[in-house]
């Protein structure tokens, strides 16, 4: 029997956070992950590959080789993964590669062996969602994970969900020639998104060649025939070589041995934890994609290192409304706090200042004028509560954002900050400046 201080189920991007910062903090640390790479979703099925073929396919060249793309994909995954191997050796983190298990409190065992531990945090992440009537079989209806690894771009794409996860991937594809239809039962893309750069967003991607067909949902399929029903309940048949379905995560907590040891899941599979993270059981804490709120590495990773301080005796702090989100289609989108919507919802008295990248003079010069910066804030303090941009790198330029929300900044003390000149980062002051009105450029 192995024992530790800490065992860490999952060494995704909370997981493998958690066990560096708990072993910073002096303890025995042993991260059971059942893939042979750690990084988890993120690393090897998620946020990386899916970033890499995004930029490949936006530098696409005579030269271009699909096969060498995906080559690619590989080599930073391996590197990466490697460089996280790199840093449990330097912390002497032990990796213990197999499905874990809780088989009592302190107690999990993991290919038949046994690892005893004072404290567990279960991080073993999320799972792509499927439609109940449409299995993914990783040929023609594909999760997102399936997108990463085709042999070929197809000729046709049906995409199930305008979501970032199923943009980013449909937008990979779209520039490699593919037809990329989207079928959303909303009535507009990316629901988390500020409405004006939700609308900003479409409007852009219908440009580039998205199709979208809003306000309605997949009900049947028949060979390579579904039928999509609209929100008025017409039906129609279309042709659809390949799916992507994109409808969203679920958490993994099936077979982690929860019910055994007295730790409750909601209904849709998520456990169940206090404001510290604890599950039922004290010393058994849950973190990232396991527990409700944004399914983010970012987020998880801050979660990762607050629970190892909490178990270390420390207090952190995590500002949920300073956590951003990016979408990395180009061009990007980004927001942190409120949205505009949200804001009302939370019985503020909002006011909000925009700026067009059209009006900036960095965005000129490289001919990326799509765009905006919207700042989103209490009318009644002056404090910033949302920021939200779209640009090329709007993903960078966010945080401003999180620090504007995080130190609780005003509108116009942000707008009296010096930004230097040229640059995309001037619109951020533009937006703040447009809150009274006092813009200089537009």
């Amino acid at each position: 029997m192995k024992e530790c201080d800490v065992a860490i189920i999952g060494g995704g991007p909370g997981g493998y956070v958690a066990a560096i910062r708990a072993a910073q903090l002096g303890m025995q640390v042993i991260c059971i992950e059942k893939s042979s790479n750690l990084g988890g979703t993120c690393l090897n099925v998620g946020c990386i590959p899916s970033k890499t073929l995004l930029y490949a396919t936006e530098h696409l060249t005579p030269d271009f080789h699909f096969d060498q793309m995906m080559s690619r994909k590989q080599e930073v995954i391996g590197g990466l993964a490697g460089g996280i191997s790199a840093l449990f050796r330097k912390h002497k983190i032990e990796h213990l590669q197999g499905l874990g298990r809780l088989i009592e409190s302190h107690l999990i065992e993991v290919n038949g062996q046994k690892v005893k531990a004072s404290h567990i945090i279960l991080a073993t992440g999320s799972e792509p969602i499927a439609l109940p009537f449409l299995p993914f079989d990783g040929k023609t209806v594909l999760s997102s994970t399936d997108a990463l690894s085709l042999e070929a771009p197809p000729k046709k794409l049906l995409l199930v969900g305008a979501g970032v996860v199923g943009l980013e991937l449909g937008s990979v594809y779209l520039r490699l020639g593919t037809e990329v239809r989207v079928v959303e039962f909303l009535d507009h893309i990316c629901p988390t998104l500020d409405s004006d750069l939700s609308k900003a967003l479409q409007k852009s991607l219908e440009k580039q060649g998205f199709v979208f067909q809003l306000s309605s949902k997949i009900i049947a399929k028949e060979g390579s025939v579904v039928k999509i029903e609209n929100a008025q309940g017409k039906i129609e048949e279309q042709e659809a070589e390949v799916m992507l379905v994109c409808i969203g995560r679920k958490p993994y907590s099936e077979g982690l041995g929860l019910e055994a040891v007295g730790i409750q899941k909601d209904r849709r599979g998520y456990v169940q934890i206090d404001s510290n993270f604890r599950t039922a059981v004290p010393h058994i804490y849950a973190i990232g994609d396991l527990v409700d709120g944004p399914m983010l590495a970012h987020k998880a990773s801050e979660e990762g290192v607050a629970v190892a301080e909490l178990i270390a005796g420390k207090r952190p702090h995590i500002n949920y409304m300073a956590i951003p989100t990016v979408i990395y289609t180009h061009p990007e989108v980004a927001g942190v706090g409120f949205t505009e919507a949200q804001a009302k919802e939370a019985g503020l008295k909002v006011k909000c200042g925009k700026f067009p990248f059209k009006a900036n003079s960095r965005a000129r010069c490289k001919g990326e004028e799509e765009g905006l910066v919207k700042v989103v804030t209490d009318a009644q303090t002056d404090k910033i509560v949302g920021v939200h941009i779209m640009n090329e790198r709007a993903g960078d330029l966010i945080q401003s954002g999180v620090i504007a929300i995080e130190k609780e900044t005003t509108a116009r003390e942000l707008g009296a900050m010096s930004h230097p000149h040229p640059t995309y980062a001037e619109a951020i002051k533009e937006a703040a400046l447009a809150v009274h009105g006092e813009q200089i450029h537009f």
